[in-house]
């Protein structure tokens, strides 16, 4: 198949659109379900390129879960605690599958972004990770190979409507690439940047010593960020973004952004949110949405409205301003990655309230010594890269 006609472009009024190959090649891609469109296509494209990259540079099997031409999570297979297993609501599965575990950490990540996801494997789908995603509100996934059973599993959602989509893993595109844009043509070589252990050799701070697992980290941090709308950073602990600041103008504001889901996700794991007396009945979509309504910086009181009934059997307990603060201050060792150079040492006071101790960024701003003190301060380790990462 050279070509795929497409029902529109990106919004309904963008017809007619399609997807070919310029050569004599056939597409990488087959659609083995589903009628997939135009921006399910960019998602899929750039999510196969991150966790295929993910997957070579850590030797773990990797998942992403992408929402419009950005990833809301990312993740490699590696083990899942208890406490992280219900947070991602996989604790009844006794999932082994080392790409369901990622997958599951990748969706877990930051679940109300996750919603509607398409999802990328770098490995075969197999039947955990299909009876994972059954359950899971998705648009589709795109995976080299999928086994027959869960390859049936999946062809049962939305009505028998999942985009499904095997992807050639031998494929590699010409190193050099063209867009339109107002009728004018860009050209560009491809971004084949390998990043690698190599990248973290020029630490700049008084610390030196990275962890290898802060080091999988920073890798993990870096390849999400090659392929997250710029400007952008990006939080990983454990194997797991858990924290993406994607297409904001200001650096700074990335960096809130991206931190402020950090502290989501950490406060998730709070006893008193683990333990909220959701009714039988309610969606993980709704759980999702109280949850975050809960955590919310204004402090929303359920009471208030009379209104939490409708999804707690009795009312729940408010989490104060102090607990939330004490527990957030508990969370450490968490690595940052930026796509560019921090320009002012902002960035690493704010990083620093989310746990930051390890960084990675380009370097190359003319207050690079003030971010480096900054660094100092807080006893944080921070490698320059110098390989920019923008991504549009």
């Amino acid at each position: 198949m050279k070509e795929f006609k497409l029902k529109y472009g990106c919004n309904p009024n963008q017809a007619p659109a399609r997807v070919y190959m310029k050569g004599s090649q056939d597409l990488p891609i087959q659609i083995l379900n589903g009628n997939p469109g135009y921006i399910n296509l960019l998602d899929a494209l750039n999510g196969w390129q991150l966790v295929f990259e993910l997957k070579q540079a850590t030797n773990f099997p990797a998942a992403t879960s992408f929402k419009h031409v950005s990833p809301a999570g990312a993740a490699i297979g590696t083990p899942m605690s208890k406490v992280l297993q219900k947070v991602c609501y996989v604790e009844d599965l006794n999932l082994d599958s080392k790409i369901a575990i990622a997958y599951a950490k990748a969706r877990g990540a930051d679940r109300m972004s996750s919603y509607g996801d398409w999802v990328a494997l770098s490995d075969v789908c197999d039947v955990q990770t299909a009876t994972l995603l059954k359950r899971e509100v998705s648009d589709g996934i795109i995976a080299p190979g999928y086994d027959e059973q869960a390859l049936n599993i999946l062809k049962t959602k939305k009505n028998g409507k999942y985009n499904i989509i095997k992807i050639d893993k031998s494929y590699i595109p010409d190193p050099i690439e063209s867009k339109e844009v107002f009728g004018i043509t860009f050209e560009q070589k491809r971004n084949n940047l390998k990043i690698t252990t190599d990248s973290l050799k020029n630490i700049v701070t008084v610390r030196q010593d990275i962890p290898e697992g802060a080091k999988l980290d920073l890798i993990i941090s870096m390849i999400t960020l090659k392929y997250t709308q710029s400007n952008s950073v990006c939080y990983v602990k454990d194997g797991m973004a858990i924290g993406i600041g994607a297409g904001q103008q200001s650096r700074i504001h990335c960096t809130r952004l991206a931190g402020n889901k950090a502290d989501i996700f950490w406060l998730r794991q709070y006893p008193k949110v683990l333990n909220l007396p959701f009714l039988e009945g309610v969606t993980r979509a709704q759980r999702d949405n109280a949850i975050d309504v809960y955590l919310s910086e204004h402090d929303f009181d359920f009471s208030k409205k009379g209104d939490w009934n409708k999804l707690f059997s009795s009312e729940p307990e408010i989490l104060t301003d102090f607990e939330k603060k004490s527990w957030i201050l508990k969370q450490s060792d968490v690595c940052l990655g930026s796509d560019a150079f921090f320009p002012f040492d902002d960035n690493i006071k704010r990083a620093v309230k989310s746990g930051v101790k390890y960084v990675c960024q380009p370097g190359g701003s003319i207050r690079d010594e003030d971010v480096i003190r900054a660094c100092d301060k807080y006893s944080m380790v921070m490698a320059f890269t110098n390989s920019r990462l923008f991504h549009h």
